[in-house]
């Protein structure tokens, strides 16, 4: 073994470009692969571990108590199917007036729970203790981080109900409530519904929970089930941003491990063919041939594992501020979503080496079958024959004999050629895809944006916990801002609505003013008018709705019907939007909480702001940068522009490689060459034709590859609907680049070599090996 490592060693030294070569793709794709691994493991593996740890509800299911008693309810955790339940529990809702722990006014599901443990939904506490007395309550905090600690001792009060303390914030991976109170105090609260939480056999699918809630709850009066929610429905949401990212992630992935494996292959087929006579001498000092397929595959192995290393380094480097954006706004509850999980680290650490070990295989078998005598004899040239016909046609042809030549290099080795094809074809594709993304996601940015002057953003109230009452009232506050110089002008009031038949609350933005732009939505229209409202994809997905479906509204105590008439490019999975004449028949006396102000081309933004502050100590004007766009964006463009550049730099490397190995096979025809008469610049010309071709045949080939694989991300971003201006991206300028980038990632890969083999002297060219 130790010979077997001293001649790899020795072939490492030799090959400085090859072996830096294969480890810059090796840690490209190591990288990406990580990233694509750790992104699939958040999705769900976090979630299933923390709502396995706190037995969380495969079903959490709302009664009429009107309908059903509690013995009856109690008698359904026997059924057939249910392997645990916990309930029945008090739910009733209270009406928030105003703003309340970063909560927007509306309703608040609380429950009466006399504590946080039992044999379903063993809620965690996150800071204070557990309700233990009228008077208390805990709200549930479901997204990351641990709540301050001053927010414990927070009233909460409510016209014609008790006042309630907050005494501890929990986290219910279950979402089962808003808010927890002891039952005796769900009593007073005046309950209109009950509670029953389930753990069933089967609850793998939509269809098996459906039927496991209708087994249990067989014999009950009719319609007393009046909302279930499934934890199926809470994993979608938790996972729906990390399901937009993957896709992309996923193909520059894959992409990244096919480059992987045609340049080691181009590689170590090179360094079998170009050491033939090495390999013979190997054989005749006594190497067997296995011991030389072994010196081979160490050879790639080095740079390998060092690239693989340094690829799962900077992969978790970037996973934690990946995940951060993946997860954003998303109750993650006790779910760990910051770190790679250990078996991706594993599987990227022994994945990659083994699958370039089997890619090398191949062409290093081919030193295995080789006699030594026959290695030992063979020249550094292409066999005779090869390629020759190929060779006269071109030199027939008008072109230049340097240029003829070139072109006719290619067809003496198919092979080798086939593979630096393949190489600049996954490059153009990677360019072509980064580039289509890149202008999706800035069309995306621009549409959030909108057209017309500089955004202003006032905001009504100040901010922080000790929120300023403004003086004026909002008819002064609108005629203020349109006197100070808006040009359009938008009122917006948040407050949380409920569905009826659907267990979690939505957030429901009302607008007065101008309308949103038509420019965003994928499908429908903009709410127009009372009883109509509009969602994003995530929310109609997670509901099952559509564009055209009905449902209904509740707040305060009353009840609206709505009409869905239009799908967001892209929302919230728990936010609608809607007109301010629905907000009248849901809450009449709402007062908007913020302003987007667009002011006229070339006003002065800053001065405006300043005004808006001025006017009214209870207003705060932001400016909002123009050239600002969303995290999503940032992250998508970044990456992938990166990314493309990475692998386009490596597909070069990959012709660097080859017109190198080219260049060392035919020293004996290049000093022939320059012995009749070649210039320098012939000898480059023709080197770099040799490639141009190749180039163009990869940039043809790969243009249409980028574009598909374009569509395919796009078309499966789930918490995105883009519509299809936003796809249809390419234009011919484009193109003509996408082209023109396959024929530079040839040349710009041949120059070096083509100048090397330029300078080279007659003599050292026809020197005996």
């Amino acid at each position: 073994m130790s010979a077997v490592w001293r001649a790899s060693r020795a072939a490492v030294k030799r090959r400085r470009v090859q072996t830096f070569v294969i480890g810059l793709v090796v840690l490209c794709s190591t990288t990406t692969v990580l990233l694509a691994l750790g992104l699939l493991a958040a999705a769900s593996g976090p979630f299933d571990k923390a709502y396995t740890a706190q037995r969380g509800a495969h079903t959490v299911a709302t009664y009429d108590p009107a309908k059903v008693s509690d013995a009856q309810l109690a008698r359904t955790a026997h059924r057939p199917g249910v392997t645990a339940a916990a309930g029945p529990f008090p739910q009733a809702v209270i009406d928030v007036p105003t703003d309340w722990i970063g909560s927007p006014p509306g309703p608040l599901s609380v429950v009466g729970r006399a504590d946080p443990a039992g044999p379903v939904d063993r809620v965690r506490m996150r800071q204070g203790r557990w309700a233990e007395a009228p008077g208390e309550i805990v709200v549930n905090w479901s997204t990351n981080g641990t709540p301050d600690a001053e927010l414990v001792g927070t009233k909460l009060e409510v016209p014609g109900l008790p006042t309630l303390t907050v005494v501890g914030f929990a986290t219910s991976m279950s979402q089962s409530a808003a808010a927890w109170v002891t039952p005796g105090q769900a009593e007073a609260l005046h309950p209109t519904s009950t509670q029953m939480l389930y753990r069933f056999t089967d609850s793998a699918t939509g269809a098996q929970l459906r039927d496991s809630l209708a087994r249990a709850t067989d014999g009950l009066p009719a319609d007393s089930v009046t909302a279930a929610q499934t934890h199926l429905t809470l994993k979608k949401a938790f996972s729906a941003r990390a399901d937009a990212y993957l896709p992309f992630i996923s193909l520059f992935g894959v992409l990244g491990l096919l480059v992987s494996a045609l340049i080691v292959a181009n590689v170590v087929s090179g360094a079998v063919i170009s050491g033939n006579r090495h390999i013979g001498v190997l054989k005749a000092i006594g190497f067997t041939p296995n011991q030389v397929v072994a010196v081979y595959l160490t050879m790639v192995s080095v740079p390998t594992v060092a690239g693989c290393v340094l690829g799962t380094l900077l992969g978790n480097a970037l996973a934690t501020p990946i995940l951060q954006i993946a997860f954003s706004g998303i109750e993650i509850g006790m779910a760990d979503v910051g770190t790679v999980p250990p078996w991706v680290n594993v599987a990227c650490l022994a994945g990659m080496p083994t699958l370039v070990a089997l890619t090398a295989l191949v062409p290093a078998l081919r030193a295995h079958r080789l006699p030594a005598a026959r290695a030992i004899s063979a020249g550094g040239a292409p066999r005779t024959g090869r390629g020759l016909r190929v060779q006269r046609v071109l030199a027939s042809s008008r072109l230049p004999r340097s240029v003829s030549l070139g072109l006719g290099h290619p067809f003496a080795r198919p092979g080798r050629a086939f593979m630096t094809t393949a190489a600049i074809l996954l490059g153009v594709a990677t360019v072509t895809l980064a580039t289509g993304l890149t202008s999706t996601m800035v069309s995306y940015a621009q549409t959030a944006r909108g057209p017309g002057g500089t955004v202003v953003y006032v905001a009504v109230g100040g901010h922080g916990n000790n929120p300023v009452k403004p003086l004026l009232t909002d008819a002064q506050i609108e005629e203020r801002l349109r006197s100070l110089g808006a040009q359009q002008f938008q009122a917006r009031a948040l407050t949380q609505v409920g569905l009826v038949g659907y267990a979690q609350p939505a957030f429901g933005n009302f607008y007065r003013g101008n309308p949103s732009p038509p420019e965003a939505f994928v499908e429908g229209r903009p709410p127009s008018g009372p009883g109509e409202i509009a969602a994003g994809p995530a929310f109609l997905t997670e509901r099952g709705l559509a564009v055209g479906d009905r449902v209904t509204l509740e707040a305060n105590g009353r009840r609206t019907a709505a009409t869905i008439v239009g799908q967001l490019i892209d929302s919230d999975a728990r936010s609608l939007e809607s007109r301010w004449e629905t907000l009248g028949q849901l809450a009449p006396d709402s007062r908007p909480v913020e302003y987007t102000v667009r002011l006229a081309p070339g006003a002065n933004a800053r001065a405006y702001a300043d005004a808006v502050d001025a006017a009214d100590p209870g207003l705060r004007a932001e400016v909002v940068d123009s050239a600002k766009v969303n995290a999503a964006t940032t992250t998508v463009v970044g990456f992938s522009s990166v990314f493309s550049v990475m692998l386009a730099l490596v597909a070069s490397l990959g012709v660097f490689n080859t017109v190198l190995l080219n260049t060392r096979d035919r020293r004996r025809d290049l000093g022939m060459l320059k012995s009749i008469g070649m210039t320098p610049r012939q000898v480059v010309a023709m080197t770099v034709t040799s490639v141009t071709g190749l180039g163009l045949v990869g940039g043809l080939l790969g243009i249409p590859l980028g574009i598909v694989a374009h569509r395919l991300v796009v078309d499966n971003v789930g918490v995105v609907a883009f519509p299809e201006s936003m796809k249809d991206v390419w234009h011919a300028p484009q193109l003509a680049g996408m082209l023109c980038a396959g024929v530079a990632i040839a040349v710009l890969g041949a120059l070096i070599p083509a100048r090397s083999a330029a300078r080279m002297t007659i003599a050292a060219a026809l020197h005996t090996e």
